[in-house]
């Protein structure tokens, strides 16, 4: 679970309620990994406390400062035995020369090879890929140097992972990554949204969930100078495949295409749509049972809207005697 950082933590933390109820709800065995963080055990508590309070069994903290702490057994036996991991934000940077290629870092790997979730959220989505980026400034155009890439854990294999995405204007970045290495596929996350990536018939399928989109950028037939540029100048990136997915669209990673898109619908606009097909059929009974007019039935459908609202009684009267087109005179 790839989350592009500022997760809803106070009102409906849909994200956060998937994590837990994937990691095992009331079963699961969570181990949070602060690592990145500049915060002290603040960091630890706020989690703590929200993986409870929806559901969670336990909940343990894993926070290697060093690469001599990250070969500690006991954090290694804590992630082995978890259920869910979870990689809070901060400097991606420091996370992953302290984690990468340390005992910790290869628990990680095996929890997520023998099936639990792993979830992180900016820092922590960005070094679940093969390759992450490391630093650099946001922007709308591609440079030479803009940005550099470190090693990530590799749990999502041939991806780099860039976070914060639409709110600090990566695009730029991202695009001079995989200008520079087309065999990488470019995932960008936006702030409260979250990829969730599933193995379904040896295929990897990304699930978008949250409130902004997953942007996907695919080289494949990518046209670029990047080779020959010079120092900070714009680059040539030609014949990139953009996908922009809001939540409830779905893209296969494995074959590098969209799969098909059902439409979601709101509460709200289900309430209502709910009330105007019950509407409908209450019109279509009437018509049926006598010969009233159109005009007539709509003017009875807006008193009884307007009853419910002020909550009085709005009479029915008889329609009254209709001309030759059926509308009441």
């Amino acid at each position: 679970m790839i989350i592009g950082g500022a997760e809803d933590k106070l009102r409906r933390r849909t994200i956060l309620t998937d994590f837990v109820t994937a990691a095992g709800a009331a079963d699961a065995r969570i181990v949070v990994i602060p690592t990145a963080s500049s915060l002290g055990d603040e960091v630890i508590e706020v989690y703590d406390a929200l993986f409870r309070k929806l559901g969670a069994g336990e909940v343990t903290s894993c926070r290697p400062e060093s690469r001599e702490a990250a070969r500690d057994p006991d954090l290694v036996k804590l992630i082995d035995e978890a259920t869910g991991v979870f990689m809070t934000g901060g400097n991606q940077l420091k996370l992953s020369a302290i984690i990468c290629g340390t005992p910790v870092g290869d628990a990680v790997v095996r929890a997520h090879e023998r099936g639990a979730v792993v979830g992180g959220t900016s820092a922590g989505a960005s070094i679940q890929s093969s390759y992450m980026v490391a630093f650099g400034p946001g922007g709308a155009t591609p440079k030479q140097r803009m940005t550099q890439v470190a090693a990530g854990l590799g749990l999502l294999d041939t991806t780099v992972i860039d976070q914060h995405f639409d709110q600090r204007n990566r695009y730029a970045r991202l695009l001079m990554i995989v200008a520079q290495s087309p065999q990488l596929l470019g995932i960008g996350i936006d702030e409260d949204t979250c990829a969730t990536v599933t193995v379904e018939d040896g295929h990897e399928i990304l699930r978008v969930a949250g409130r902004g989109a997953v942007t996907i950028l695919d080289p494949a037939d990518l046209v670029t100078n990047s080779y020959e540029a010079r120092r900070s100048s714009p680059l040539l990136v030609s014949g990139v495949v953009l996908h922009v997915l809001p939540a409830g669209t779905a893209y296969d990673l494995t074959e590098r295409a969209l799969l098909s898109h059902t439409p979601r619908v709101s509460e709200e606009d289900a309430v209502e749509l709910a009330e105007a097909q019950a509407d409908l059929r209450q019109m279509a009974s009437d018509i049926a049972a006598g010969d009233v007019g159109p005009s007539y039935l709509r003017r009875r459908l807006a008193r009884k809207r307007r009853s419910h609202k002020t909550g009085r009684d709005t009479a029915d009267v008889q329609p009254p005697d209709e001309g030759q087109d059926g509308d009441p005179r």
